[in-house]
């Protein structure tokens, strides 16, 4: 299954480029823009940490600078069966993480500067064993070529707009580019990354608050962090392409009523209440 929604996911992102690619310059267009697909795909598979963490203005997070950051997340790749990924820190005062990486073996975790200032450590545990659960089942890979294709859809559809703009194409003998699908994209395009993000089933996001209160043995503390998360990104704003808001744990747009309207998250009131009953089932177990 997750090879499958691989493929679908590459072929749907890749024929929107070809399409795009159509309406400016006709067959040789599409097939331009065909074989920029195939790269972004080859680079997205074997460099998707990269790019995310690139796309994101994350930096490298040494243990001298966050001792205790990193023996939570020893603890629990532990329990995980999971290798140490490397650690990132994100530049922002909103509380949020998130995972990448194309498999275990290169996988890495991003946290907020807002988030290492704003939860306690059960809280920090919770959003942590989160994130290892998407490396552990192996959603990350799929969410980073969703984040990387989608921002290339975005960035080419504002130069033809410009183009259009500035009169900087006409028609052509292959039946490229006109005015009128000049036009339309200019008024798609901007949904382009927002309606890819959609691609991303919120059963992934359900299975890794599943995942990770197991990993953690614990779900109170994930769902204190999902409610201090939801107040803090309505409250803080977060500087974050709408292609990678996906990845985040929360999404940090969510204080934008546009962006709200087109979440790949679940509401955190049904986060919250799937995760209580796991807690009571932990807590029987536990007795």
């Amino acid at each position: 299954m997750y090879r499958v929604r691989m493929v679908m996911l590459m072929a749907f992102l890749t024929a929107i480029l070809v399409l795009i690619g159509r309406f400016i310059g006709g067959t040789s267009g599409a097939l331009i823009f065909f074989l920029i697909a195939l790269g972004i795909n080859f680079l997205s598979y074997y460099y998707s940490d990269k790019i995310a963490i690139a796309m994101t203005g994350s930096r490298p997070l040494s243990p001298s600078e966050a001792p205790e950051l990193y023996a939570i997340i020893e603890r629990l790749c532990r329990r995980a069966g999971l290798p140490m990924p490397r650690v990132y820190l994100t530049p922002s005062p909103q509380p949020n993480a998130f995972a990448t990486g194309r498999n275990p073996q290169h996988a890495a975790v991003a946290v907020t500067e807002g988030l290492l200032h704003y939860l306690n450590e059960a809280e920090i545990e919770g959003v942590l064993a989160h994130e290892l659960a998407h490396i552990k089942n192996r959603d990350t890979l799929i969410a980073t070529i969703a984040a990387a294709l989608a921002g290339a859809i975005t960035f080419i559809a504002d130069v033809v707009r410009w183009g259009f703009i500035f009169g900087g194409y006409r028609d052509n003998e292959e039946g490229g580019y006109h005015p009128v699908a000049a036009l339309v994209l200019a008024l798609v395009a901007p949904f382009a990354a927002l309606i890819i993000q959609l691609a991303i089933s919120r059963a992934a996001e359900f299975q890794a608050d599943a995942t990770g209160a197991h990993i953690a043995g614990r779900a109170d503390g994930l769902i204190s962090a999902l409610l201090k998360l939801e107040k803090a990104s309505q409250q803080i704003p977060m500087h974050v392409s709408p292609a990678t808001s996906h990845l985040f744990i929360v999404n940090p747009l969510s204080g934008e009523a546009l962006a709200s309207l087109f979440s790949t998250h679940p509401p955190i009131a049904e986060r919250v209440k799937r995760l209580q009953a796991i807690q009571r089932n932990l807590h029987k177990i536990i007795r």
